[in-house]
């Protein structure tokens, strides 16, 4: 898919950092699929009748909990963004900076009520706020 660049040097945004901050959206499809879908915090310890040092035991209840919490932060950053950057286009800025849904498709298909000049500037300054509010 051709993708271009928002030019985003008026809100003192690098090209390098556009693209990580754009990889970063474009995760969360892969989160709300793992936070749907590892719920079980319930685990045992694996079993062998092999002694096992401290070092090698774990808490995975513990680890699934702090991953979960993890990702329900950043889904939770990125949709407080979008809602931010603008509350009635909130869910078309997920779906564009996120799952890449190009703006003819959110205009056409999904009914988009916005021109596509308006949309852009929203979406920039979704990632200008996204930036400001991302920890490194």
């Amino acid at each position: 898919m051709n993708k271009r660049n928002l030019k985003l040097d008026e809100y003192g945004i690098s090209n390098k950092r556009f693209k990580e901050l754009s990889g970063f959206c474009e995760q969360y499809p892969e989160w709300v699929e793992e936070l749907k879908h590892k719920t079980d915090t319930v685990k045992s310890v694996h079993v062998t009748g092999m002694p096992m040092a401290p070092s090698q035991r774990s808490d995975q209840t513990a680890a699934l909990a702090v991953r979960r919490a993890e990702l329900q932060e950043r889904c939770k950053l990125i949709e407080q963004m979008a809602l931010q950057a603008n509350a009635d286009l909130q869910e078309y800025i997920i779906r564009s900076v996120c799952y890449e849904e190009p703006f003819w498709y959110l205009r056409d298909i999904r009914g988009m009520p916005c021109s596509q000049r308006s949309f852009y500037d929203y979406r920039r300054y979704f990632f200008y706020l996204l930036d400001q509010n991302k920890k490194m």
